[in-house]
């Protein structure tokens, strides 16, 4: 009930009329509040993902670990203009585009260091 009651005080009194012209003004603010709303909460955050996602496709590189979309794990064994050659096993390579990089779990450098051996 109290939602109600705070409703009614912005309305406008009884017996009274409400410019049309403030009615207007009013309802173009509102509007415009929640498109700034939908910009800041729903399309920058896309943009900024897509052009993350973008950016993580152009510098991978030969020798890198990636997560494919598909859940498959591989190394990046050759790097074309749109497609990838990933080796996913022993003598099993698969040609794969370069959208369907879900993310690098490591980068050449750090796959290719050998690791050091204890004494």
């Amino acid at each position: 009930m109290r939602a109600f009651e705070l409703l009614a005080m912005f309305g406008q009194p009884a017996g009274t009329e409400q410019d049309p012209k403030a009615a207007m003004l009013q309802m173009i603010v509102t509007f415009g509040i929640l498109g700034v709303m939908f910009y800041f909460l729903l399309i920058r955050p896309q943009q900024k993902q897509r052009k993350d996602q973008e950016n993580l496709i152009k510098n991978v590189k030969t020798g890198d670990k990636v997560l494919l979309s598909s859940g498959i794990f591989g190394i990046v064994t050759n790097v074309k203009e749109k497609t990838l050659m990933v080796k996913i096993a022993d003598n099993v390579k698969v040609e794969v585009l370069k959208s369907a990089v879900g993310s690098v779990v490591q980068k050449s450098a750090e796959v290719e260091a050998p690791a050091p051996s204890p004494k």
